[in-house]
């Protein structure tokens, strides 16, 4: 049953991506371009993904999920190296590709070879990130 209503909520959610825009590449990097041709639209997009989400940390406090043992716990809201860090590369990545991984994967069934390489890419980066983050935690604590 959970692997079933997965399916129906990644449709969902690809689908959603498809009707806002969020896979058009273009649509994407004029809503980045701030100081040019700014396309303020997907502004909408956000607020409709945020203000649900923030709604729904608050309705779930005191509750069990019905296809879980609980809810996952609210992100730490700590700034630190890694978060920067990771928000910058990844926003890098956004503005020059125009893809974030949710798109990049619903992408996948017309992107082309674009859409295909960028995944890989993605699925690199996630791969190599670890061993990269170990080993600049080791030369920081050594110095």
């Amino acid at each position: 049953m959970r692997s079933f209503v997965s399916f129906i909520v990644g449709a969902l959610f690809g689908l959603g991506l498809l009707t806002s825009g969020m896979t058009d590449t273009t649509k994407v990097q004029g809503w980045l371009d701030i100081f040019g041709n700014w396309d303020p639209t997907l502004a909408f997009v956000m607020g409709g993904a945020i203000i649900p989400m923030a709604i729904a940390w608050q309705l779930t406090r005191g509750r069990k999920p019905v296809l879980a043992a609980a809810f996952p716990a609210p992100p730490e809201p700590t700034l630190g190296r890694n978060l920067v860090v990771g928000s910058t590369l990844f926003g890098m990545g956004w503005g020059l590709a125009g893809l974030c991984p949710g798109p990049a994967l619903a992408s996948l069934s017309f992107g082309g070879i674009g859409g295909l390489l960028f995944v890989l890419a993605m699925i690199a980066g996630m791969a190599i990130a670890p061993p990269i983050r170990a080993r600049l935690h080791e030369q920081t604590a050594a110095a």
